[in-house]
């Protein structure tokens, strides 16, 4: 007898060696997500950060690269890629981003797992999130206050945390020294901040299942390959009869299917966050946090068997059609997708302009006067506004481009030097280009002359310039002549 005991624990300690709970691999997750979202913001490369979207300055930041307002067309872009980024990883894992990458599912697990259990002990087992502590204790209510107060604490470090990839930290710490003066930005902060405690404190899960829309989408996106945490009832069998009645002890399992092995112990129910029983079936609620297959891994686990919560799909556990396909079409089709919007993303990202550049022709089409000696002068004047992208002060001008025929004809009146821009700073300049030949002689209609303004920095003419296409207007014969 003392033998074949010895057998059955030595079964089960060689079943479990090596095992690392997907609770502790979340949480090691979570540490490292969190640490990057804190750190990321204070990363600057020549002042530009890795992603920055600067509603106070009109700037985005990415990639360490700068982009003004008017580059803005790589928004678009950026959300495809996060949303369809979701929704494929949703084909492929489920609700893995609600259990492993959500905000709400990290806050809550700060909160609940550490404040509530490990500092304070307000719970007393991590496994447990059914039962709410006993708030008719002082000791608990009193718990219940710092535990409020310490999330409080963590939850103004998220909303700054939060604020600092649309105002940079810099920027953000100045602010804050002078709060009268920035009173958008300090309501905004805490109106983020009381957002998070109300809902990590009193909504909870409930957000999960009632409010985040993404729930429901998910329904559409899951198919008989998609891997979730899913009971196996092959080897559990049903845990309820034909009037829907739950079976709540083993005996009473075993007397439904013989052979039958779930225990009926509820651990995979007491540990779920979103208060479900996993053996259902698939629910919107489940979060795939995988805490119902670590419970069950456990519990089968000391009796030396796998677990009847696996992390599989449909096809492998219910229907027991074969291995998972995780190259399927559909997953190809994502994935394709996703390619081409990063590649064409990044090849947009590198056509930025190191110069924005307007040019719009005054209200009167020309200018046409006589001069010394007889000669008759045509004027066109154009309003430049010009702004400098980049981080450093330039100092810019510009050529002019004409067809073939009027080369040498059309100069520069004014401005006859370069000009300089700050970083940032846009730059009205009133440009006014002449000629003092007859260029054209028409007496029905004015001639319209296509031309190209290239503008440039002085000291880098061969990355930081632009063109623009405009048009110089020479009167009709009479017009000409009667000045």
């Amino acid at each position: 007898m003392s033998e074949a005991v010895t057998v059955e624990k030595k079964s089960t300690k060689d079943y479990l060696k090596g095992w690392i709970p997907f609770r502790i691999m979340r949480y090691w997750f979570f540490g490292l997500v969190s640490a990057f979202s804190l750190i990321a913001p204070w990363i600057t490369i020549e002042g530009n950060h890795l992603f920055l979207l600067s509603f106070d300055k009109l700037k985005l930041h990415l990639a360490f690269v700068q982009f003004d307002m008017q580059e803005m067309y790589l928004m678009p872009f950026i959300l495809m890629i996060l949303f369809i980024g979701i929704f494929g990883l949703t084909v492929v894992g489920g609700r893995i981003f609600c259990g492993w990458m959500c905000p709400q599912t990290i806050f809550r697990v700060l909160y609940r797992d550490l404040i509530e259990t490990k500092i304070l002990k307000l719970r007393k087992r991590i496994k447990n999130k059914q039962n709410d502590p006993d708030m008719s204790k002082i000791e608990n209510q009193v718990k219940k206050v710092i535990g409020i107060l310490l999330w409080t604490v963590l939850a103004f470090i998220a909303a700054a945390d939060f604020l600092w990839y649309f105002v940079p930290p810099e920027d953000f710490i100045a602010y804050m020294a002078h709060p009268m003066d920035h009173l958008i930005l300090v309501g905004t902060l805490i109106t983020i901040a009381a957002f998070l405690i109300v809902d990590v404190v009193m909504i909870k899960e409930t957000f999960c299942v009632y409010i985040c829309p993404y729930s429901r989408i998910q329904s559409v996106l899951y198919d008989d390959d998609t891997v979730m945490a899913i009971y196996d009832p092959h080897r559990g069998g049903k845990i309820y009869d034909e009037h829907t009645k739950l079976f709540t002890k083993e005996k009473e399992i075993r007397a439904a299917e013989p052979a039958s092995e779930c225990t009926a112990c509820e651990s995979c129910v007491t540990v779920c966050p979103t208060h479900i029983d996993i053996r259902q079936g698939l629910q919107l609620e489940c979060i795939n946090c995988l805490e119902c297959v670590d419970a069950c891994t456990t519990v089968m686990g000391k009796l030396g068997k796998e677990s009847l919560v696996r992390w599989s799909s449909d096809k492998e556990v219910i229907h027991q059609e074969g291995k998972t396909n995780y190259f399927r079409p559909k997953v190809i089709g994502y994935a394709v997708i996703l390619v081409v919007i990063m590649v064409i993303l990044g090849f947009m990202s590198t056509t930025k302009e190191h110069m924005l550049l307007n040019i719009n022709k005054e209200s009167r089409l020309y200018n046409v006067k006589t001069i010394e000696n007889g000669v008759k002068r045509v004027a066109n004047a154009y309003v430049f506004l010009l702004q400098n992208t980049e981080n450093k002060d330039h100092q810019f001008y510009f050529d002019v481009i004409v067809p073939a025929g009027y080369e040498g004809k059309i100069k520069t009146l004014k401005p006859t030097e370069p000009f300089n821009a700050n970083p940032g700073a846009k730059k009205k300049k009133i440009v006014v280009l002449y000629t003092d030949e007859l260029i054209v002689d028409d007496a029905t209609k004015d001639t319209i002359i296509p031309i190209t303004i290239r503008a440039y920095a002085m000291d880098d003419k061969e990355h930081i310039v632009v063109d623009r296409h405009s048009t110089f207007i020479f009167p009709r014969k009479d017009v000409y002549d009667a000045n």
